[in-house]
């Protein structure tokens, strides 16, 4: 598939903006991207006048770093031990 130009970017409606964003970074495992929307997400709802959808937002990002945080606990951590296991092998210098 060729590059898309900005102006053909601009020509996408919002939602097929959103669709094609979405899938790319699914198919490349982009978590630096999803990671970088969910930090915006509160503040674009801010903007577009949705506060109380905001607030539930930023907390419950906080519930998520709150269970990555925590994800070494109990059963769930035990589930999760394979997965500690290989990022520590790849990144050794811990």
């Amino acid at each position: 598939m060729s590059e898309a130009t900005a102006d053909d970017l601009q020509a996408l409606s919002t939602q097929e903006l959103h669709d094609r964003a979405i899938h790319r970074a699914e198919r490349h495992l982009d978590v630096k991207f999803f990671w970088s929307l969910l930090e915006m997400i509160p503040a674009a709802e801010s903007l577009s006048g949705d506060e109380g959808e905001a607030d539930y937002d930023i907390q419950s990002s906080k519930g998520l770093i709150s269970d990555a945080l925590h994800s070494g606990d109990g059963k769930l951590g035990e589930a999760l031990r394979p997965v500690f296991i290989d990022y520590l092998r790849k990144h050794p210098d811990a």
